[in-house]
């Protein structure tokens, strides 16, 4: 039990930066171009992270076809719940990229718990990179949703949420981690690839180039090279 406890502490510390960044960015304001351009950094590294820890974590145990089968599989969940969003809320960008943070996020954890259940540790390299590479995920929504009209307690419930199921989709990988094996983790990994993908093309990769002009880029290649230089 002291095990799964850790799991579930480290899935949520590993995405606490999620509900952090959204909080300092409903007291900060910053211009657009630079939220723009946070969000240029956040889609480099989330690229970055596909290419150089999402990708090989795939391929160890996947063939191609597999792997495809998959990424289509995370770009239609992706699709799916963007849609329902948008029919809930309206066409808010915003909530398309928290979409997209949980379509990572909860996987990601996932992955985590079957690394803590096979070896009781996970990378500190990999888990520092996660946190990291949130902030810039998460500010341009959160920044989006404050001018919106959502209010702290609003976003802080629902941040909070995405980092609490982050704790317990790790608990859970490592509690079903025998059962999903390697096969298990590599077809995770390449689901959340598919909807990293669908989320960039769709909602982040756009909301940057509107705000941050073509800086943002650079900083998107700067996210990537940070991401490269980590793995």
């Amino acid at each position: 039990m002291t095990l799964v406890i850790e799991a579930f502490l480290f899935g949520a510390v590993a995405q606490s930066s999620l509900l952090i960044t959204a909080l300092v960015a409903y007291r900060l304001t910053l211009p657009d171009r630079i939220i723009g351009q946070m969000a240029g950094l956040g889609a480099g590294a989330l690229l970055g992270a596909a290419a150089f820890q999402l990708v090989p974590e795939a391929q160890t145990s996947l063939d191609s076809l597999d792997i495809s089968v998959c990424l289509l599989i995370g770009a239609g969940v992706y699709v799916v719940a963007d849609k329902l969003i948008e029919r809930r809320f309206g066409n808010e960008g915003a909530l398309s990229i928290v979409v997209g943070n949980v379509n990572d996020a909860l996987p990601e954890s996932l992955i985590f718990g079957i690394q803590f259940a096979a070896s009781a540790v996970v990378s500190p390299t990999l888990a520092v990179s996660v946190w990291v590479s949130n902030i810039p995920q998460a500010l341009p929504p959160a920044a989006q949703m404050r001018e919106d009209g959502w209010t702290a307690r609003k976003q802080a419930a629902l941040w909070g949420s995405i980092v609490v199921a982050s704790g317990i989709f790790a608990a859970v990988g490592f509690l079903f981690a025998g059962a999903l094996g390697d096969i298990g983790a590599a077809r995770i990994a390449a689901f959340t690839i598919g909807g990293l993908i669908a989320m960039l093309t769709t909602s982040l990769i756009p909301f940057a180039y509107q705000k941050g002009g073509l800086a943002a880029g650079i900083w998107a290649v700067v996210g990537f090279g940070v991401t490269l230089a980590a793995s």
